[in-house]
């Protein structure tokens, strides 16, 4: 456990300095990863955890890091995870904040902390998803978020098909698959496009493009996008309130200064007027030489505390232009990513097109080559999907087909059925 000291000086000091101030609001304003829609998901045996835990010490002004806790967790097969000093805990069949907050909670209460430490628990790696049937390729394969039971096919190598003469009708199977992901990324694209022209543009909506309208799912798409939208847009704007906090504490400090500056300042000419008067009588023998050098030790103490004034103005107003430096950094910064995530996002788009493109001419050529392939519509009605999936610790089968979603965990099940003549 390292602890982070915010602050070597005292908390009845005043002065805080530059870099110590910007960590505050780091700690005040910093949060976890952004998930969209993150409570939907509920854990299950095999999902693998990262678990980072930190502490926020009060009395101390310190961050405690628990590396000891810290690091990535599997599920075991009785649904808990075991945490160093925490112990077992359940998770399976619970959301990753709820479990953040009972870590949260246990360290509290076992180490009897004023503070109750802030545990941050998200995905590492999904529990794999498994194909079965008629499918060239039938095992355990890694989930990916958006898997459908057509991409999970994909994975497997499409539909298993027979080796006599039928090459091209599995080629043409295997693009079609790659087909279909290849328009499911790019409508991804095109929406995280339009998400990027919105920021660029300050909208608050996001423009749905053309090509989309009647694209099926886009609305999950869409809101998905507007979400991340609306969650990016309130990391920045808490990241300014932060700075225009801290331009204001140190606006107050300035000004504070410059009073206190005008109040010495006076003081400093009442004293050097009494040493004078006190200069002209000691030339007349009429004031002692004790009282002369006590005025002239004040008169070099005001002159100090106005020196020590006038330092600590000037380091105020250096931590204001620093401050603004940072504002402007900030926003010329997120111009500039949000055009360099444009960029990449049309590179990968063209990217995409070519691959789509690739594809098509591959599913061309292979029904030019294979009677049997143009057959294929006619003959993929008599493949039917299911998915096996645990409901309430059992598991029950679900009807589905090649665009029903597919989550962590599931059994797709691939059933062929002699084609209708």
């Amino acid at each position: 456990m390292q602890s982070i000291r915010i602050s070597g000086k005292s908390a009845g000091s005043r002065k805080l300095t530059y870099f110590a101030r910007i960590a505050i609001i780091a700690i005040m304003t910093a949060s976890g990863p952004v998930l969209a829609r993150a409570d939907e998901y509920r854990l299950g045996v095999m999902d693998k955890l990262r678990v980072r835990v930190a502490e926020w010490q009060t009395a101390e002004g310190a961050v405690r890091d628990w590396s000891a806790v810290s690091g990535e967790y599997t599920v075991g097969a009785s649904g808990n995870v075991s945490l160093p000093f925490v112990g077992d805990l359940p998770v399976s069949g619970r959301t990753t904040a709820e479990v953040a907050e009972e870590i949260g909670i246990k360290m509290q209460k076992l180490f009897g902390l004023r503070d109750r430490p802030s545990a941050s628990v998200e995905m590492a790696q999904y529990r794999p998803v498994y194909l079965y049937g008629e499918v060239e390729t039938p095992g355990e394969y890694p989930y990916a978020p958006n898997l459908t039971v057509l991409k999970a096919v994909s994975l497997g190598g499409g539909l298993r098909r027979a080796e006599n003469g039928q090459r091209f009708a599995r080629d043409y199977i295997n693009a079609s698959g790659d087909s279909a992901v290849h328009v499911s990324e790019r409508s991804r694209l095109l929406i995280r496009r339009a998400r990027l022209q919105a920021e660029i543009a300050k909208r608050d909506k996001i423009t749905l493009p053309e090509e989309l309208k009647d694209f099926p799912g886009v609305d999950k798409l869409l809101a998905s996008e507007e979400a991340l939208m609306e969650s990016r847009d309130k990391r920045q704007q808490r990241q300014l309130a932060a700075l225009a906090d801290l331009k204001s504490l140190l606006q107050g400090e300035i000004e504070s200064l410059a009073k206190k500056s005008e109040t010495q300042a006076r003081q400093l000419e009442l004293v050097m007027e009494d040493r004078d008067k006190v200069d002209s009588l000691a030339e007349k023998g009429l004031a002692l030489s004790q009282r002369k050098l006590a005025l002239e030790q004040r008169v070099a103490d005001v002159q100090s505390s106005l020196l020590d004034i006038d330092t600590a103005s000037l380091k105020a107003k250096q931590d204001m232009s620093k401050a603004t430096q940072d504002e402007t950094n900030l926003r010329n910064d997120w111009d500039a990513q949000l055009a360099q995530e444009l960029q990449n996002t049309e590179a990968e788009l063209d990217t995409l097109t070519l691959k789509l493109g690739t594809s098509r001419d591959l599913m061309t050529e292979a029904l030019a080559q294979s009677a049997e392939a143009a057959q294929l519509q006619e003959q993929s009605a008599s493949i039917t999907y299911s998915i096996i999936r645990e409901k309430d610790g059992k598991p029950t089968e679900i009807a589905g087909d090649e665009n029903t979603p597919v989550l962590p965990g599931d059994v797709i099940k691939v059933t062929a059925a002699p084609a209708m003549r």
